[in-house]
């Protein structure tokens, strides 16, 4: 999650720069300056705390703690979908502070379960979405485990609504000042992969300036950043550290587009007041994609389903934050400054043929539900067991629905 507060850095990158390149680019930012891209910050130096196994005959029935509003942030856990025991967990794939979970076991008194570090949206309350990689002091930012966000960017990809595109296009086409160029404000942009979504599928030169308070993933994205748009006309890319949390009015001057990707349900009301007051104020569109919706859908059925995704809906919404509320809140927060808002469906299908990220987000989905209520714990354990099962024998398969939203103001009349 990112702004434009007074101590944010910048830095300009041209797209497809090997790591060096970009660890080695300028920095530049008013006020103080801090460094928005980390040299040799690829996997193995983070120093992630690796999860222990549950033991013979119980991996597979981890529940797994981390971050994120979709059961996200696991790490990639060889063998998850097969029962392997034991699993590695990648480095940088989450928190150090994780700890094993203890959970009733049904006939055999209490059983350790190894909590996974990044396989889950479970965060202690006062935690904001994120975790930490490694200990640091009050400027280390917190993070998202980027073999996360890498595992789960096809689905991302694959879910996104095309269906806002056609009336984003047409508005772009028609903005005041288009002649030079359009300038995309990407926010919590993570690895950056809605750049690499959306850049392709729009005409004409664009600049995009990418906000994450995380300069570890900042890298990331700078160094994937998509070359060239639909036309084939050149896209460059800039980097800003900071928080969307303090996002103000002039961090979108001279924006053209707006957009953000699984944000909106780690917000507070507030937040995304301010957000919808800034891109109203700068008359600039914004495409919000992938929110929770708070409906999962998983064939076969089972009797727990329910109680599962009650207990996670009522842990997205601990400490004030939206969670499946989101979407709703959005759309009243633009419509009060006369925004036009279109919502369109962009679910999750996940199954078989994604094994490793349908295992990674039922551990955290149900392990997110623990943590909201504790005396689900033994039930949720076989519950996790079964689904495990079943997700191995190729019965198993999920929807996850999400909500994509377009807002689109009256043109400012300014520069985009």
């Amino acid at each position: 999650m990112s702004g434009a507060g007074a101590r944010e850095a910048a830095t300009v990158l041209s797209p497809g720069a090997g790591a060096e390149g970009a660890a080695g680019a300028a920095i530049s930012g008013a006020g103080e300056t801090r460094g928005a891209v980390v040299p040799g910050a690829g996997t193995g130096q983070a120093g992630a705390e690796v999860g222990q196994g549950a033991g013979s005959g119980q991996a597979g029935a981890e529940v797994g703690q981390g971050a994120g509003s979709d059961g996200v942030e696991p790490a990639v856990v060889p063998g998850a979908s097969s029962g392997g025991a034991e699993p590695a967990v990648l480095p940088g794939a989450g928190p150090v502070a994780a700890e094993s979970a203890v959970i009733s076991g049904a006939g055999s008194g209490r059983v350790e379960v190894a909590v996974i570090p990044g396989a889950g949206p479970v965060r202690r309350v006062g935690e904001r979405g994120t975790v930490r990689l490694r200990p640091g002091g009050g400027e280390e930012p917190a993070r998202y485990a980027p073999e996360w966000l890498r595992l789960r960017e096809a689905a991302d990809a694959g879910a996104r609504s095309v269906e806002l595109l056609d009336p984003l296009r047409i508005r772009l086409a028609n903005r005041p000042g288009r002649g030079g160029g359009l300038v995309v404000h990407d926010l919590g942009c993570g690895t950056g992969s809605m750049g690499r979504w959306l850049a392709h599928r729009l005409d004409g030169p664009q600049h995009w300036v990418l906000h994450d308070r995380d300069p570890y993933l900042l890298h990331f994205a700078a160094v994937g950043a998509p070359r060239a748009a639909a036309d084939g006309s050149r896209v460059t890319v800039e980097t800003r550290r900071g928080d969307v949390a303090r996002l103000t009015p002039d961090a979108l001057t001279g924006a053209g587009l707006v957009t953000a990707s699984a944000l909106l349900d780690v917000l507070t009301r507030d937040e995304v007041d301010a957000l919808a007051a800034a891109c109203a104020g700068a008359g600039c569109p914004a495409l919000l994609t992938l929110s929770v919706a708070g409906r999962v859908e998983a064939t076969p059925a089972h009797p727990l389903d329910a109680e599962i995704t009650a207990a996670f809906n009522d842990h997205q919404r601990r400490t004030g934050l939206l969670g499946p509320d989101a979407v709703t809140a959005a759309c009243e927060a633009f419509a009060a400054h006369g925004v036009t808002v279109q919502v369109r469906p962009s679910p999750w299908r996940l199954g078989p043929v994604q094994p490793d990220l349908t295992a990674q987000w039922l551990r955290g989905w149900v392990g997110a539900a623990v943590e909201q209520r504790p005396e689900l714990a033994e039930r949720a354990q076989t519950y996790l067991a079964a689904r495990l099962a079943s997700l191995a024998a190729g019965e198993l398969r999920v929807v996850v629905h999400h909500s994509d939203l377009l807002a689109l103001p009256r043109p400012s009349g300014g520069t985009s």
